[in-house]
């Protein structure tokens, strides 16, 4: 696996939205039901708009209902880290991508099989890469 990405705030803030920069380097949350990615239906995959790295295929993906883009499994097991959650009184389990550790969402396990997981991921914190015709 390549050397974690390491950049400093301001490198961080040059690159990435407003938006983007909340969520991914200060944890922060999309309102539900407004992103950009919630409804995408194509087939491709979805990529961390930190650093571009392959998180979950169009395959995974669902609609759980919560408001934002929903999978089963991510698209490897190295693409995403887990870390606990204790924020806002509950306890939760935070995603986050392996390469630049830029906050995704949480992880629940009330999804579909075949892994009854559902990783709930902010659209401000994913790009998307169609398919290749």
């Amino acid at each position: 696996m390549p050397d974690k990405i390491q950049k400093s705030e301001q490198e961080w803030k040059q690159e990435l939205s407003p938006e983007q920069f909340k969520i991914l380097r200060e944890k922060g949350t999309e309102q539900a039901f407004t992103g950009k990615l919630t409804d995408n239906k194509a087939e491709g995959t979805y990529i961390c708009a930190g650093c571009g790295q392959s998180l979950f295929d169009s395959e995974s993906k669902y609609d759980s209902g919560s408001g934002w883009p929903s999978f089963y499994q991510a698209s490897s097991d190295e693409a995403v880290a887990t870390e606990s959650d204790n924020s806002l009184l509950m306890k939760r389990t935070e995603v986050l991508c392996s390469q630049c550790n830029g906050h995704l969402g949480h992880v629940f396990p009330d999804g579909p099989q075949p892994t009854g997981q559902r990783y709930c991921i902010n659209s401000a914190s994913l790009d998307f890469k169609p398919k290749a015709e």
